[in-house]
Order: C-alpha cells, then structure tokens, then sequence
C-alpha cells in the first residue's frame, strides 16, 4: 500500500514539474499539446518505476532463494551431526556393555569415548591378554571404525 501511495506522489509531483515547465514554454503549444507531452513524461516515470520495483522483486527473491538454500544446508549439516553422535553414544554403550560382561574387564574401570566410530578405550588392564580382549570386543561392536586401545597394564607389585 505505501508502494502505490509512493508511486502516486511521484506521479503527481512529476504531472506538476511538466506543467510548470510547460508554462515557460513557447505559446507554439497548445495546452492540450502540453498536457499529452505531462502524461508521457508520467507515464515514462511510472514505467521506470515500475521496472525498477520488478528488478527489486527479482533481488529480493534471489536472495531470499539463498538464504532458504543455506538455511536448509546449515539444518542438514545440524542433522547429520545430531545423527552421528547419537550414533556414538549408542556405540559407547555398546562397548561398555560389552566390557561390562567380560569377566575379566568387568571390574575394571575403563573409559570408553567414541567420535564418528572411532572407539578409544583409556583405563587399566589386569594383563595383556585382557587389554587385547578389551581391543577385540570393542571392534566388535557394530558402528566401530577403529578401536584405539590405551589401556595401561597394571604393575604387578
């Protein structure tokens, strides 16, 4: 609505000019003659406006088509990580589960961290055979990439 009642101003105030110009001109013109050179000159002014309001509309379009278009890459970028590391806590659990039910891993504590698959176990082992076995059953795990073992062996004292 202010886009009409702007586009009518403008219309009015360049009919005015015209005719104001139109009064210093020679007396060869007759008013009527004056008056259709005014409407032209109005119409002229309105087509441009107009031209230039669609160019507008276009821009404003494309940059909204943009924005729209990020915002749906930057939500299923936000998905996927949301995905992944639902995917990683349940591997966690898995491990530790799996750990938990190992006779000789079972009272030992182990942390288990898992980023995009990769499982890294940290804590202590009671010998080597049972820090491989804690390698083995981390590996096991479906969703394990790889399976960083850190575990230290304890010093028999």
């Amino acid at each position: 609505m202010k886009r009409n009642t702007r586009l009518a101003a403008l219309a009015a105030a360049a009919m005015a000019t015209s005719l104001i110009v139109a009064c210093g001109q020679k007396e060869d013109q007759t008013v009527g003659q004056r008056m259709d050179n005014t409407v032209e000159q109005t119409q002229a002014a309105g087509a441009e406006m107009r031209d230039d309001a669609k160019a507008a509309g276009a821009e404003l379009r494309a940059d909204a088509s943009n924005a729209a278009q990020d915002m749906k890459a930057a939500g299923s970028e936000a998905a996927d990580k949301i995905a992944t590391g639902a995917a990683d806590v349940a591997i966690t659990a898995k491990v530790n589960a799996a750990l938990a039910g190992d006779s000789q891993l079972s009272a030992l504590k182990i942390d288990v961290d898992t980023n995009n698959g990769h499982v890294e176990l940290k804590g202590t082992a009671p010998d080597p055979a049972a820090r491989d076995r804690a390698t083995v059953l981390a590996a096991a795990v479906e969703g394990v990439v790889k399976v960083d073992n850190r575990l230290t062996v304890e010093a028999k004292g």
